[in-house]
């Protein structure tokens, strides 16, 4: 379930729906999540300006909260911080009432068109360095450019526990999990039901990909949480994407059920910005065979497997039907090349939506990891500003193709800096030379 709060298109606007909701034998047991619509690429970010002026003055009886300050702490152009707005940005993620696994989602997340005002600097006391990056990612320095290093033991301390962050693990609190109003409430669930769910866990712990955490509740066997760490090569590349997970009473019977932390932003045909996850092995879309989900075989392992591969693929745009036969050869390409780049843009969005609001258990994991990769993903940015293509490895040789689009490049330029700013508040250092001066 997610609360919009003062919601805006995305970035990629949808007018009709090709995916088509499969019935289901289960209900869902919070609001369902419906079809927001297939994503339309031939409208992408360059139309924002057109469509946010139509929209004006519409009353969606949604609760708002200021965009001003949003536009501090998202795409802020000066070298400085200002403490309030950042600290009023923090209040907003971090302290918004929401019922336990409901979602917040931010408008000003969906449009990048912002002004960037002088701003102050920002105490040293309200940055938080809790790694250094790896030397094959970046060089590290003695000194951050943002604030006092924390003490070395503290340093030291955290790194090891992103480092020895496990892949699989049984937690307690269940509280913020989309499905924790689902289950037997209650009851006993039956013994073959504890059983698979048992299996499935064995399943996760011995054979998930090390791109892949998981953590299961030990009062409640029916959820799971899991993190997605996205594939190299794609427009993906190093975000982090969460997943709530139910196994229903009827399980194996019917598949489990799915839910994506989208932040409100429609970044996959087949992740809809209400939460739905599309895929044949969900019983949420088409498919023969082993395509779909086959209650002696399938598991979640496959499942999680599926969503990084399948999905979170290096083309998402052909994952919307019919695409790879409208749009053959350099038509398709043009405007597979033209998707990614949108995509890249919502990717980093929600590289900062999890950062300020990382997923209960993988607290440890969302600040490593941006930490760590923190250079990785700022070289990238740069490189595509200069026309290189999302998601090509531009580390090991120099690419061809630089015909990244204008658009994109603005874009990238009006996001850059507020990068640095996040991930150096998360304790990245030496990313003030990815700053763009003003």
């Amino acid at each position: 379930m997610e609360l919009q709060i003062n919601p805006d298109d995305s970035i990629l606007k949808h007018d009709h729906d090709h995916h088509h909701d499969q019935d289901q034998d289960v209900a869902m047991p919070t609001n369902e999540a419906n079809s927001s619509g297939s994503l339309n690429s031939d409208m992408s970010y360059h139309d924002d300006e057109d469509e946010e002026e139509e929209d004006e003055g519409d009353d969606d009886g949604m609760v708002e909260f200021d965009d001003d300050d949003a536009d501090y702490y998202m795409f802020d152009s000066s070298k400085e911080d200002n403490e309030a707005h950042y600290l009023s940005m923090q209040a907003q993620f971090d302290n918004v009432d929401l019922p336990p696994g409901v979602e917040a989602s931010f408008s000003w997340l969906n449009d990048d068109n912002h002004h960037n005002p002088p701003v102050t600097p920002l105490a040293a006391d309200h940055v938080s360095p809790i790694c250094k990056s790896n030397n094959d990612i970046a060089s590290t320095s003695s000194s951050n450019i943002n604030s006092t290093p924390a003490p070395e033991n503290e340093d030291q301390t955290v790194k090891k526990t992103f480092e020895h962050f496990k892949s699989f693990d049984v937690v307690d609190d269940f509280s913020d999990h989309h499905f924790n109003a689902a289950g037997f409430q209650g009851q006993q669930p039956p013994k073959n039901w504890t059983k698979k769910v048992q299996e499935e866990w064995k399943i996760l712990e011995k054979d998930l990909p090390d791109t892949i955490f998981v953590r299961v509740y030990e009062s409640r066997m029916d959820l799971l949480r899991a993190v997605i760490v996205g594939p190299a090569g794609t427009p993906y590349h190093d975000g982090l994407f969460v997943f709530d997970v139910h196994f229903p009473p009827t399980y194996p019977d019917i598949p489990p059920m799915v839910y994506y932390y989208s932040g409100g932003l429609r970044l996959n045909p087949n992740l809809y910005d209400d939460g739905k996850v599309c895929l044949s092995l969900l019983n949420t879309w088409t498919g023969q065979g082993s395509e779909k989900w086959m209650p002696n075989n399938s598991t979640m392992l496959q499942v999680l497997v599926s969503i990084q591969a399948l999905i979170l693929n290096d083309k998402p745009f052909f994952n919307e039907p019919g695409y790879d036969g409208m749009y053959p050869g350099t038509v398709g390409d043009m405007k597979s090349k033209s998707y990614n780049e949108d995509i890249f843009i919502l990717s980093l969005k929600t590289m900062i939506y999890t950062l300020r609001r990382p997923p209960k258990y993988f607290e440890e994991l969302v600040m490593g990891h941006f930490c760590s990769r923190a250079h990785v993903i700022l070289s990238a940015c740069r490189a595509y500003m200069d026309g290189v293509q999302v998601g090509s490895a531009f580390n090991d040789a120099p690419p061809t193709d630089r015909s990244g689009s204008n658009a994109f490049k603005a874009a990238l330029g009006r996001m850059i800096n507020g990068l640095v700013s996040n991930f150096s508040r998360s304790g990245a250092t030496n990313c003030e030379q990815y700053r763009l001066e003003s």
